[in-house]
């Protein structure tokens, strides 16, 4: 793991949600939510990029979670870590590449699902 990726939840009043976060906390989000961004120590030279978003009550992206919320980690090798994965058991839902990089699903022990993600290469 590098570092969270994306923190994700559900709100019944998106817009009134955001502009509490926005009012109190500073957290400013666009439609696609809010970047806040880091870099690691050892590669302070590699910008990263924690988004917060806040989904419709209705969104289907979380399923089969019923979980309000989902996190998102970057990983540095999806293949390797997929593959502890499968090896410890973990449902592993669905993959995906795209241009800004790889995708993964995964559940933890309460169902809750965790989004992975590898970067693609800058």
């Amino acid at each position: 793991m590098i570092g969270i990726g994306g923190i994700f939840f559900k709100s019944a009043d998106r817009a009134g949600m955001q502009a509490w976060y926005e009012t109190n906390l500073g957290v400013a989000g666009g439609a696609d939510g809010f970047a806040f961004h880091w870099r690691l120590p050892d590669q302070p030279e590699r910008e990263q990029g924690t988004v917060w978003s806040i989904f419709p009550h209705d969104t289907r992206y979380f399923d089969p979670s019923s979980a309000s919320f989902m996190i998102n980690y970057i990983v540095d090798d999806m293949e390797a870590i997929l593959q502890r994965l499968a090896g410890n058991g973990v449902k592993i839902d669905k993959r995906e590449d795209h241009e800004y990089g790889r995708f993964a699903w995964v559940f933890d022990p309460d169902g809750n699902k965790i989004e992975l993600w590898e970067p693609a290469a800058a």
